[in-house]
């Protein structure tokens, strides 16, 4: 029997980072101490007024259906949440609450883009991006940025990259994966480009807003003439590390909102409803709850930048956000290293792995090739082992 499947499915790529966990999984499995250091997830537990949350609506028997865009309560702790955070005023029906912000991410590829439309990308951009856009017959337009100025991008490659079948602009601020975050007047900057593209949609995606090191985070939707053009993604899996949960959620312009129901109306319907439950309290808990997360992560990327500092070729910014670092490896490429040629950035983190044991991901996968992701979400102690194993293979 012949095993015919979509053309869809057959262009579109495997995650890399997910990838990259199954293999250092079957590492493991092999008896190996393997450090991942390659997924974007909280090695923390969620806040125990959320668990507490969850648990109170096991016994009140939320067990049905859920609305399709979300419990009419959880929106309006959402909306407070905007409010009270990001100075956003939204009104119910511009708020879809989904099951991930990966979700959300799609629901509005699927609602805005059509064949051929542009979507410009500043690179590095998180993994999922460019095939959600291809999987929508959209066309990714990527646009390098350097690491001199902080993985940004600027107002005139902007203007560079836009054509007449530019659609939209995504990005992520903080940045999955540099870390770096665009103050109000990078974004402002932005803005006035896009002021003279009056067609042109931006897909702000803020799932990292309070894993912040700069004191501040400002939403592109935050200007006026920006508002009715922003689609803002957010979720509790980065800064309540409640990525098993599964709750992301956008504000919109109501056309985008209704659209973004429709379709997840016909794909999934109404997210899990214990875990929207909890998000209600997470919603309602004031960002200084979080401190103590925040404050161990930059200790870790202080910790790392300082490791990975002392290894020659190692080139790396300083990330204001999230929990990983970036940095550029380009040194290693052509060089042999324990009898392996490496070619690329995806040669380079498969040898940390096999050499080393130590997980990461290939730059390739956001779009640079001469980079590669490390997550800083595990231990000082695990950080500090598994830059030590770098260090001895390639000084080696």
């Amino acid at each position: 029997m012949t095993h015919k499947l979509s053309d869809r499915i057959n262009k579109l790529s495997t995650s890399q980072t997910l990838a990259m966990a199954v293999k250092a999984r079957m590492l493991r499995e092999q008896g190996k101490d393997v450090i991942g250091l390659s997924l974007g997830e909280p090695d923390f537990n969620p806040p125990p007024f959320v668990k507490d949350a969850a648990i109170a609506a096991i016994n009140d028997n939320y067990n049905a259906y859920t609305p399709v865009d979300g419990y009419a309560d959880l929106k309006d702790a959402i909306i407070t949440k905007f409010k009270r955070d990001n100075t956003l005023n939204y009104n119910r029906s511009q708020i879809v609450v989904s099951t991930g912000a990966k979700q959300s991410l799609a629901n509005i590829a699927a609602a805005m883009i059509s064949p051929g439309d542009e979507v410009i990308l500043p690179c590095p951009y998180w993994v999922s991006y460019s095939d959600i856009i291809r999987f929508n017959e959209g066309v990714p337009v990527e646009v390098k940025t350097l690491l001199d100025t902080d993985f940004k991008i600027t107002p005139e490659q902007l203007e560079t990259a836009i054509t007449p079948k530019t659609k939209m602009l995504w990005f992520s601020s903080p940045c999955n994966p540099s870390g770096s975050v665009y103050s109000k007047d990078e974004l402002r900057a932005l803005a006035d480009v896009l002021q003279k593209h009056p067609d042109i949609y931006v897909v702000s995606d803020e799932i990292y807003e309070h894993i912040n090191f700069v004191g501040g985070h400002f939403s592109i939707a935050q200007f006026s003439d920006m508002y009715d053009r922003t689609i803002t993604v957010n979720g509790v899996s980065k800064a309540f590390a409640m990525t098993g949960w599964r709750i992301g959620f956008i504000g919109a312009p109501d056309w985008v909102a209704r659209a973004c129901t429709k379709m997840q109306g016909q794909v999934t319907s109404g997210a899990n409803s214990i875990a929207q439950r909890a998000v209600i309290a997470a919603m309602q808990a004031a960002p200084s709850q979080l401190q103590y997360m925040i404050d161990e992560f930059k200790l870790r990327r202080n910790l790392v930048l300082k490791l990975l500092n002392a290894i020659t070729g190692f080139k790396t910014n300083i990330p204001e956000g999230a929990f990983y670092v970036f940095p550029d490896i380009s040194y290693y490429i052509g060089k042999t290293i324990k009898g392996k040629t490496i070619s690329s950035a995806s040669d380079f983190s498969m040898l940390l792995l096999e050499e080393a044991h130590v997980a990461t991901v290939t730059g390739e996968a956001f779009g640079n090739p001469d980079c590669i992701r490390i997550s800083y979400a595990a231990s000082q102690e695990k950080l500090t082992e598994a830059i030590q194993r770098i260090s001895k293979l390639l000084n080696n």
